[in-house]
């Protein structure tokens, strides 16, 4: 029986990490509406949570603001905000506590020097240089790889670098969502029945980081098996 080919092998990884993608981001939308819907017992906003939570731990230098569309909530560690869509600062809505936690939960983290944070930050505008060519490196490489080896190579570590940020990524959000997800607990902004509404939100959301990374670790099999198959 023939053995699998690295190249079939990363073409069998590839469309099933599009697939799974596409799939996690299907069930998160589908939860971020139905959770959209359900109330939550505290009767507070999602801009509310998010202010109670940095208050509680000290953090008086954030500011939370609205941003506009959906699903673009982040923390900016340089403006030191904490930035939720329109959907989720002014909705009293599980969904839009489970998400200000998780946002505040970064600022926590960078408050507190949180390892994983502070070496994605630092790695963000190398990150944005390698993002902006590796295609371009990469392409080329490919047509000169037999002549000219060293730019397929540059381009494998340019992507390199990319699919690093995409796993270190992991551990910081995984991190923001234990944080939320205690504190919400913690202080009954949740009870026993939409704290699990909570958990699973946040989860589904994990999800497209983990599939995201799977992907870039795929893609870079790919090209390094390329480049050891060169003549």
């Amino acid at each position: 029986m023939q053995a699998t080919s690295p190249l079939s092998m990363y073409w069998i990884i590839l469309i099933g990490t599009m697939l799974l993608s596409w799939l996690v981001q299907a069930i998160l939308n589908s939860k971020f509406t139905k959770y959209s819907k359900i109330a939550i017992s505290s009767g507070i906003t999602g801009a509310e949570v998010a202010r109670k939570m940095l208050q509680e731990n000290g953090i008086t230098n954030v500011l939370v603001t609205s941003t506009r569309g959906r699903l673009t909530d982040h923390y900016n560690p340089v403006t030191r905000t904490v930035n939720l869509s329109e959907g989720v600062y002014n909705s009293k809505s599980i969904m839009a506590a489970a998400v200000a936690a998780h946002e505040s939960g970064h600022a926590l983290q960078h408050a507190q020097g949180y390892a994983p944070l502070k070496m994605r930050s630092a790695l963000v505008p190398i990150v944005n240089f390698a993002s902006q060519w590796v295609m371009w490196v990469i392409v080329a490489g490919m047509l000169v790889i037999n002549t000219f080896p060293q730019l397929m190579l540059a381009g494998i570590i340019l992507f390199a670098l990319t699919t690093f940020f995409s796993l270190i990524t992991l551990p910081v959000e995984v991190n923001a969502s234990q944080r939320a997800l205690a504190w919400l607990n913690n202080t009954r902004i949740t009870n026993y029945e939409t704290y699990p509404m909570a958990k699973d939100a946040l989860k589904s959301a994990a999800y497209t980081y983990f599939i995201a990374a799977i992907s870039s670790l795929a893609t870079l099999f790919y090209y390094i098996t390329l480049f050891s198959r060169r003549r």
